[in-house]
């Protein structure tokens, strides 16, 4: 069963809380701790009449702050400052928090009604993205022709399949009663079977306002009658400026009387109706003008026993509290358990459940956006915390990721560099760095420690003590000595370094894991809807087939670390048995000993990019293959193939390019791109903590 929904809706006034009521009430029956979140709320989370009715009517553990992932206003603000990714993420962070407090956690996309046009049409859409989580679509048939609601369904089917939202069906909601088999006929003929789409009709009784929401909205004061029990919905509006008589021609059920507060006859009149078997009973009365009834008449109110019906005021004049009445809409409320009991009732009745229940039981998430993947890395690494070190302390944009990491209490830090020269620094760019470690390999006394131990390690090599005690002044190699001495987990480095400056110190001393012929390098390819692995696209220029062998094992085992079930493609100009020469055959063979070595892992090759990524070009190229259409890890013949790749990929699709993340070393060292933004550098710390808390698991089993 999957463990989210999220219900989305591109038109206003769709009616959508039915369905999240419903579904609520659905969930309630077979999940324990179920959860409720609202990616966008009009309003604070205390006051969210969404989360009022769903937290109170199911008595969820969550508490309102929890439930809400930003306001509208907050969002606006973002939007305006052009800081989407800010929004999203944001967004995806509260998600994640509520999700891990639940066993099921229902999501309610933003209400168009209350958004902009600064958001995009497709927000609801986007977020969903973004969630990764499995979809189902309310779209609202309120005032539509049917053709135009034809249209509206296509467009949402096209969104969400371009999206690639798995998208479990579609409800769409308020259709006129007498369209209701037209509709039917119209959805079966031109709509994608694949989605199954229910259709619910308009029900008056659930949008006509309580005697409560519209006392509410009009903030008027109470003078007579009942002060509670404002549950009764109002059908109509009857202004009352006639006499009497003429005016008890007029009344009917459940109209709210409006008339000026100097008018008693009309009170009375009223309450002379109710008394009486021959008219109908109108829901309250509203007293317009700012006007209060004489004393006299006070006194006669409060001396009937029985006075049912509510007697409120209106500082505004008769047609304006008559027009602010009748704008009032009817709204789900947790106080209204006769309309909550309609609206579920709706539900019941015209929504498949049991159907709708096994496509939520067979429809896990298969998306992962490049923020939810970064959420999960953050939530992996601080799971277990560790120590990595920075080298490059005289960098902007490292000081600035060490305070995202601290901030977010990812991982515990070491900067290389002049303290007061880094705190400096930190100052004129307003950073704070609390909790952060500082060390000056210049000025250290643990230079001449490490000295020392290269000098041991590396004698061999003809390397003298002042030789070492020079190189140790270096950043890249005094960090990785800290690494090497167990004194930090890991180290990230290369923002002002070359690849080879970074990573040869790693080479020369903390060296391979055990069982591993060589290191080598994938880039995480965060898509939009996916999260890829690209091998070996930095360390080795032309690999044979072993170290394309070592390569792909590798990389099987660095998906497998951050989530993703590796599927393998050996990659080639060639698919199956299409084509042959030395290359393709250098493939073909680094296939079978990645199958002799590791016999339960999906991998498949020589196979091409898109018959390898695409399940419509694989069904012709490689039919039979249970790789083919499904890879997620990709293993390039050359380094020269595997460079030009990622970085076509990345530029021309907007993939976040993480890495390059090297494995097979005894402890984690990894480069950054010269180029690297703040967001890359924050990434690969969080992958390198991860890989330090593998590094530790190895460490126990072996002991």
């Amino acid at each position: 069963m999957a463990d989210n929904l999220y219900i989305a809706s591109l038109e206003p006034y769709s009616g959508k809380l039915v369905i999240t009521l419903g579904v609520m009430e659905m969930l309630s029956r077979r999940v324990n701790r179920l959860g409720f979140f609202r990616t966008i709320s009009p309003v604070s989370a205390e006051e969210d009449s969404h989360i009022r009715l769903i937290s109170g009517r199911f008595n969820l553990a969550l508490q309102p702050r929890q439930m809400v992932g930003v306001t509208a206003d907050m969002a606006r603000s973002w939007v305006a400052r052009g800081e989407e990714r800010r929004l999203f993420r944001e967004i995806v962070r509260k998600f994640k928090e509520a999700e891990d407090a639940c066993d099921f956690l229902l999501c309610e996309g933003p209400d168009i009604t209350h958004l902009s046009d600064a958001f995009e049409y497709g927000i609801s859409i986007h977020i969903a993205r973004e969630l990764g989580t499995p979809a189902l679509y309310v779209s609202s048939a309120l005032e539509l022709s049917l053709p135009r609601l034809l249209e509206n369904l296509k467009v949402a089917e096209k969104a969400f399949k371009q999206q690639q939202c798995p998208l479990l069906g579609i409800l769409v909601n308020r259709v006129s009663p007498a369209d209701m088999a037209e509709c039917r006929s119209m959805i079966n003929q031109h709509c994608d079977p694949e989605i199954p789409i229910g259709l619910l009709p308009e029900t008056d009784s659930l949008n006509r306002p309580t005697m409560g929401e519209i006392v509410e909205a009009l903030a008027a004061e109470w003078f007579s009658g009942p002060r509670d029990g404002l549950q009764r919905d109002v059908l109509d509006f009857k202004v009352a400026a006639m006499g009497p008589a003429n005016f008890l021609d007029y009344i009917e059920k459940d109209d709210l009387i409006i008339t000026p507060g100097d008018r008693p006859d009309i009170i009375f009149t009223t309450l002379a109706a109710i008394a009486s078997k021959n008219y109908p009973t109108p829901a309250g009365i509203l007293l317009s003008g700012n006007i209060t009834p004489p004393s006299s008449v006070i006194q006669l109110l409060e001396g009937i026993d029985q006075h049912t019906i509510p007697i409120y005021r209106s500082t505004e004049d008769t047609y304006r509290t008559a027009m602010q009445a009748s704008a009032v809409t009817g709204r789900l409320r947790p106080d209204n358990p006769r309309k909550i009991a309609r609206a579920l009732g709706l539900f019941e009745s015209h929504v498949d459940i049991k159907a709708l229940e096994e496509r939520i039981r067979l429809t896990p998430s298969t998306t992962m956006s490049p923020l939810m993947f970064e959420y999960s890395i953050f939530q992996q690494a601080r799971a277990e915390r560790k120590h990595i070190v920075l080298p490059e302390g005289d960098d902007d944009r490292i000081l600035q990721a060490a305070e995202i990491l601290r901030l977010r209490d990812v991982v515990e830090l070491t900067i290389l560099g002049s303290e007061n020269a880094i705190k400096a620094r930190a100052a004129t760019l307003g950073l704070k760095l609390d909790k952060v470690s500082f060390l000056d390999p210049q000025t250290s006394p643990l230079r001449e420690e490490f000295a020392e131990t290269f000098y041991t390690l590396r004698k061999h090599k003809g390397i003298t003590l002042d030789n070492a005690r020079d190189v140790m002044t270096d950043v890249s190699y005094f960090g990785t000595m800290m690494v090497y001495r167990d004194m930090v987990d890991g180290m990230v480095s290369g923002a002002a370094h070359t690849t080879t400056h970074t990573i040869r110190p790693a080479f020369q001393f903390i060296r391979t894991a055990p069982g591993v012929l060589l290191v080598s390098s994938v880039f995480l390819m965060c898509m939009d809807t996916r999260v890829l692995v690209y091998g070996d696209c930095a360390i080795n220029p032309n690999p044979n087939a072993e170290q394309l062998a070592e390569i792909a094992i590798s990389s099987a085992k660095t998906a497998r670390l951050f989530g993703i079930e590796p599927i393998v493609a050996m990659l080639s100009y060639s698919s199956g048995d299409s084509g042959a020469g030395s290359d393709v055959e250098q493939v073909r063979e680094a296939v079978a000993i990645t199958r002799k070595r590791q016999p339960e892992l999906k991998i498949d090759g020589p196979i091409q990019y898109d018959a390898a990524i695409d399940a419509t070009v694989a069904s012709k190229k490689m039919p039979d293959s249970e790789v083919a259409g499904r890879a997620t890890v990709f293993i390039f013949p050359d380094l020269n193939t595997g460079n030009n790749t990622y970085k076509a990929v990345q530029r021309s699709s907007g993939a976040v390019a993480i890495g390059p993340v090297l494995q097979g070393l005894n402890k984690p060292v990894n480069d950054l791109s010269r180029g690297c933004l703040v967001p890359d550098i924050v990434n690969t710390v969080a992958i390198t903590a991860i890989q330090a808390q593998q590094v530790g698991k190895n460490a126990e089993k072996n002991r």
